[in-house]
């Protein structure tokens, strides 16, 4: 089975109606086809209050000095990896969250 182009299979779904209006052949002269409108989205004013705090949290918990000092470091060619400790913080990530159930 062959896969198609996300955009061969849109015009397929799409009459095939110009989003421009269609030139008539005569100079300055364009003839007046409807013009299909797109899907449109609402975001709500509590979603954006959402978004923004999410935003503002995520900025707050980050410390930008240590941030400057890694780059530096990188920068400088003198920023040492702990392959043991870096092993460890992987497991670390990678273990289910305990969820009160008993192993």
């Amino acid at each position: 089975m062959a896969i198609e182009s996300l955009n061969n299979r849109i015009q397929q779904l799409r009459p095939n109606t110009p989003a421009k209006p269609v030139d008539t052949g005569k100079t300055g002269q364009t003839a007046s086809k409807p013009v299909e409108q797109g899907d449109t989205v609402a975001i709500t004013t509590a979603a954006q209050e959402l978004k923004k705090a999410s935003n503002e949290s995520l900025l707050s918990a980050i410390d930008s000095d240590k941030v400057n000092a890694v780059k530096k470091a990188l920068a400088e060619g003198n920023y040492s990896i702990n392959p043991e400790r870096l092993a460890e913080k992987i497991i670390q990530f990678d273990k289910p969250v305990n969820s009160g159930k008993a192993n």
